[in-house]
């Protein structure tokens, strides 16, 4: 300890090392998602529904795909959380508390997951028997999108993924050995909370659509992370009331909400 640093307090080096470490491993884990998330979805184009998807190929690509879009906005979380981590004696420790809080945020997505596989199996059947519903389906989609966008639960869940503290200091009260796991858990459900609708309007235009995977991503980043971050949330609401629009007078129909293709995997 150098000279006149207080007793018990780490000199502010160790901290800043203790925590870029693992915000540095969670930035490498997102890296690595988008890899493998543009690998799943080469060559196989933008189509309706699961596109013939099996249970777990969809869960797979799903995980991967919300791991690398959601881990970069978790930031402000991130740095927080790793800080407590920090004070773990051993760096085994810390890999495995940053891990434990990492699994319960991917699980939290992961059942929502579920959800979207079961809407996608729907979609698929109800466009089948109603192919000309697209139209209507695409409105429904992007108008409770825009409606969400706009709404006080919208604005209390983006609040509290931009300016965790509040929540951190929640956190400090969860006791036992899975800690870290309920708190990836609790965090990761006000996440689906703030961004559920936009993943619903990925699933209109195509749960395979890299090109919409980026420029979603890019919203909740600026959602998050940016300091005007509520009003484009605001902004994105309005322009998804537009699109809603459009789909009604069918000027445009997103791929995910045409007729099925029939294939298999």
């Amino acid at each position: 300890m150098s000279e006149g640093a207080s007793p018990g307090v780490r000199p502010v080096s160790r901290i800043r090392a203790t925590t870029v470490v693992p915000v540095a491993g969670i930035a490498a884990l997102a890296g690595l998602c988008w890899i493998v998330t543009v690998q799943l979805t080469r060559g196989m184009g933008v189509g309706p529904g699961t596109m013939g998807m099996s249970f777990g190929f969809f869960m797979g690509m799903w995980v991967a795909m919300m791991a690398a879009m959601m881990l970069p906005s978790q930031a402000p979380m991130a740095m927080l959380w790793t800080r407590a981590i920090a004070q773990s004696p051993s760096v085994a420790r810390r890999t495995t508390r940053t891990f434990a809080f990492l699994a319960g945020y991917v699980l939290s997505w992961a059942l929502y997951g579920l959800l979207a596989f079961l809407l996608v199996v729907a979609l698929d059947a109800f466009l089948t028997r109603n192919p000309g519903a697209g139209r209507w389906l695409a409105t429904g989609i992007f108008a409770l999108a825009g409606i969400y966008q706009l709404t006080p639960l919208k604005d209390v869940c983006l609040r509290t993924c931009r300016s965790p503290i509040g929540m951190f200091l929640k956190y400090g009260s969860f006791k036992g050995s899975a800690v870290d796991f309920r708190v990836g858990l609790h965090h990761g459900l006000y996440c689906v909370g703030c961004c559920w609708a936009l993943m619903v309007v990925l699933i209109g235009v195509g749960v395979m659509n890299l090109v919409a995977m980026v420029v979603l991503a890019a919203v909740i980043l600026a959602e998050k992370l940016w300091r005007y971050g509520e009003v484009a949330a605001r902004v994105v609401g309005v322009a998804f009331l537009v699109l809603a629009v459009l789909a009604a007078f069918g000027v445009w129909l997103p791929a995910g909400l045409q007729a099925p293709m029939m294939s298999g995997m």
